[in-house]
C-alpha cells in the first residue's frame, strides 16, 4: 500500500498547522505589498482524489488562474495555487492600480502578469518556507509558471508523472481576508509530493 493511503487525520492536522504558519507569513508580505491589513487562514487540509481536486477548483472546464512550481531538494514534488478569475482580477487591479486589468480580456499587460507571478511567489514561497522550517528539509521552489486555462488542463500538466503511481493529492484550502472587504478570497493549494517524498516529509515532521 502506498504511503499516501496511510495518511491519517493527524498527518493532515500537522500539515494544517504548517499551512497556517505559512499563511501568516504570506499575509504579512501581502499586507506590506498592498498597504493594507491582510489576514490569511487555512480552514481545512484534506486528501482528495484527482477528480475531486478538479471539482474543488470549480470543475475541469472552469477557467482559472493557476500558478505551478516544482519543489526540489530533499523532497520533490509539485505545487499548484489556483484562484478564480474574479478574485485574481481584484488582487491584481489593486496591486497595479489599474481597474481595467482582466485575465479574460487579452492581451494582458506585462505589469499585471508580473504582479500575479509575484503573488504566486509570496503565497507558495511562504508555505514552502514553513514546511522547510518544520521538517528541517532543504526544499527549493522553481520559478513559478503562470497559466490562465481550464482547471483540467492546468492540473493535468502536473499529474503526468504522479498519476502513474497515485490517485491522490493534498489540498490546502486558503482563505484571504482583505481589510475593508467583507468577502473572503478562497484559493486552493494542491500539494503533490512525488511518491517517494511522502515518507520523507512525514518522517521529518515526526509522524509515521
Amino acid at each position: 500500500m502506498g504511503f499516501q493511503l496511510k495518511i491519517t487525520s493527524f498527518h493532515l492536522d500537522v500539515l494544517k498547522e504548517v499551512g497556517n504558519i505559512g499563511a501568516a507569513h504570506a499575509a504579512t508580505s501581502l499586507s506590506s505589498l498592498l498597504g493594507k491589513k491582510i489576514d490569511m487562514v487555512v480552514p481545512k487540509v484534506e486528501m482528495v482524489s484527482f477528480d475531486d481536486m478538479m471539482e474543488l477548483a470549480g470543475g475541469p472546464d472552469e477557467i482559472v488562474v493557476g500558478i505551478y512550481l516544482r519543489i526540489e531538494g530533499d523532497a520533490s514534488g509539485g505545487m499548484f495555487f489556483v484562484l478564480p478569475i474574479p478574485q485574481a482580477n481584484r488582487f491584481i487591479q489593486r496591486l497595479i492600480h489599474d481597474d481595467s486589468f482582466d485575465f479574460e480580456k487579452p492581451p494582458l499587460s506585462e505589469l499585471g502578469l508580473s504582479a500575479m507571478q509575484e503573488l504566486g511567489n509570496i503565497l507558495s514561497g511562504s508555505y514552502l518556507s514553513a514546511l522547510s522550517d518544520f521538517t528541517k528539509l532543504n526544499l527549493y521552489p522553481t520559478p513559478p509558471a503562470l497559466t490562465v486555462d481550464m482547471v483540467g488542463a492546468i492540473i493535468s500538466f502536473g499529474l503526468v508523472e504522479l498519476s502513474a503511481v497515485s490517485d491522490y493529492a493534498i489540498v490546502i484550502d486558503t482563505s484571504i481576508f482583505e481589510e475593508d472587504l467583507e468577502e473572503e478570497v478562497k484559493g486552493h493549494f494542491f500539494l503533490l509530493p512525488d511518491p517517494d517524498s511522502f515518507q520523507v516529509i512525514f518522517s521529518s515532521l515526526g509522524v509515521e
